[in-house]
């Protein structure tokens, strides 16, 4: 399937797009050093919503989508060198009102979590 939307998004902030279909999408995260927000090699929080986002509007794939909004939960830590795969799946769409849920995984273990409400408008959203 070809990707209709965000087609400038810097893919090693944003993730990869591995699989995208009707409804669905999968982006993979390669977490690196600039990444981080501490000495620790923690991973700000701001990379991950990045990439999830990116999965939700790839699910919706408009190439006039844009996020709402979001409720999201960070489950568990991830640091630098960690690759998150971020699950989207549209769950519902009435008009241009398209919800979004979004899970990302570190070796199959759950590290976060989200519901995205995404619109479609009729055109651009910068075109006014």
């Amino acid at each position: 399937m070809e990707i209709k939307t965000h087609e400038k998004i810097d893919r090693r902030i944003s993730g990869e797009p591995v699989e995208l279909k009707e409804g669905y999408a999968k982006v993979v995260l390669k977490t690196e050093p600039f990444m981080a927000a501490d000495e620790k090699g923690l991973v700000h929080g701001g990379f991950l919503f990045s990439a999830a986002d990116y999965a939700a509007m790839l699910s919706v794939n408009h190439p006039n989508v844009v996020l709402g909004s979001a409720e999201v939960k960070f489950l568990k830590p991830v640091k630098v060198g960690d690759t998150v795969e971020f699950v989207a799946e549209v769950e519902s769409s009435e008009g241009k009102k398209i919800l979004v849920s979004v899970a990302g995984y570190r070796d199959g273990e759950e590290v976060f979590k989200g519901q995205f409400t995404c619109f479609v408008p009729s055109r651009h959203v910068l075109d006014r």
